[in-house]
């Protein structure tokens, strides 16, 4: 018979969380509740665009569009900021789709109580699921401002037209460099597992190591990615992820984490 896991299966175990900071909340809080000592270095930082024409042209004319699509909960948040702003009603015909569970509560959060999402929470699933609902159909994507075209590519191909409304961009914080360097310098500071949550995160995160003249992680340190497009984007990067989370989430990253420390 199996022994039950302790109450903190991560007791006294470092873990760098590389998420944006308006975003990091919610894994740091479930690794410290299960003993983590949590190190935030945001490889990213969630920026506002320069100019929001094309997504406040896009909601003008939301009437004459299908679908929406959403490929983060950043996306919503800015899309419902300007919807409100603009005082922009959507029609009761528009159907709404979301890459993963966390875009879709913030849809239903903001009112829009039926929505679409694939099981995976990657560009492949979602355009897979409307695949049989896009043809002749416009859509609007929103999304952030440098992002795959694997989405859109796909739901053109199915024969929708597609617009794309960009609401926010992901930079790289200068100010993580140092702090990199803080804690990569010193032994004793080294977490034993950094957590991806995206490609972005994980081109960032190492960019941010070649700034601060890193040179390489310590072999044992376990990179933990959320899904089968971060572990690929490690691997263009020269690294194997360690351990990939079974559900692309912050719950099944926690749980990836669990199984890969524990027993160390």
């Amino acid at each position: 018979m199996s022994q039950p896991l302790p109450s903190r299966p991560l007791a006294a175990k470092r873990i760098l969380v590389t998420r944006a900071r308006q975003q990091a909340s919610a894994l740091a809080e479930e690794l410290e509740t299960l003993g983590a000592n949590v190190i935030r270095i945001p490889a990213i930082e969630i920026k506002p665009l320069a100019s929001y024409d094309c997504l406040d042209a896009a909601l003008h004319r939301v009437a004459e569009y299908d679908w929406l699509v959403f490929t983060s909960a950043n996306a919503v948040a800015v899309f419902a900021a300007h919807m409100t702003a603009l005082q922009v009603e959507p029609s009761k015909n528009l159907r709404v789709a979301a890459i993963g569970p966390a875009t879709a509560e913030a849809l239903r959060a903001f009112g829009f109580a039926d929505v679409l999402t694939p099981e995976e929470a990657v560009a492949e699933a979602l355009a897979e699921v409307l695949r049989e609902d896009v043809r002749g159909k416009r859509i609007l994507l929103v999304r952030a401002k440098i992002a795959r075209d694997v989405l859109p590519d796909a739901l053109r191909n199915y024969g929708a037209t597609v617009d794309i409304a960009d609401a926010y961009e992901n930079v790289m914080p200068a100010e993580s460099v140092e702090a990199i360097k803080t804690v990569f310098n010193y032994p004793g500071q080294q977490p034993h597992a950094i957590t991806f949550t995206s490609s972005s995160t994980a081109q960032n995160f190492f960019a941010l190591l070649a700034e601060a003249r890193i040179d390489s992680l310590p072999r044992e340190t376990v990179l933990a990615s959320i899904g089968p497009i971060t572990s690929a984007t490690l691997l263009e990067l020269g690294y194997s992820a360690t351990v990939e989370a079974e559900e692309a989430s912050v719950a099944g990253l926690v749980r990836a984490l669990v199984r890969a420390l524990s027993g160390k």
